[in-house]
């Protein structure tokens, strides 16, 4: 029986993923059309992108170094605190979508993980949306 490649392995490791999670956060730092999301992120970004690296790197099959520092993820949990809509759950997928086109993911490959991380992107969703113009 042979080895199952998973997506850590066919995207080539912690240095593919490092990249990933690296031009995910350029991206969220110069994009002017995903400010709201930049926004309820701390100035440095340096400790989201490690955490990032560390959840994605357990999530995609490799190493689970994110539940090895800090227990299970828990992410609707944990991101509670922040207002989650669908235009925000959009400038996250926005990032993370342009993030694996620039670093020359597979598209087939890159197409899967769209895919799993819109699902789990909209479970992020905490709050109502706004009408575009009203405000709070």
């Amino acid at each position: 029986m042979g080895m199952q490649s998973t997506p850590y392995d066919l995207l080539g490791g912690a240095d593919r993923i490092r990249e990933l999670t690296d031009r995910f956060y350029d991206l969220m730092d110069s994009l002017p059309e995903v400010a709201q999301l930049r926004s309820v992120h701390p100035p440095n970004l340096n400790g989201a992108r490690e955490k990032l690296f560390q959840y994605l790197s357990g999530w995609l099959g490799g190493p689970p170094l994110y539940e090895q520092r800090y227990g299970h993820p828990q992410l609707r949990a944990r991101h509670l605190p922040f207002p989650i809509d669908s235009r925000m759950r959009d400038q996250w997928m926005l990032c993370m979508s342009r993030a694996l086109t620039d670093i020359g993911v597979d598209e087939f490959l890159a197409a899967q993980i769209r895919g799993a991380l819109a699902s789990l992107a909209d479970h992020m969703r905490n709050r109502a949306d706004i009408p575009e113009g009203s405000e709070t």
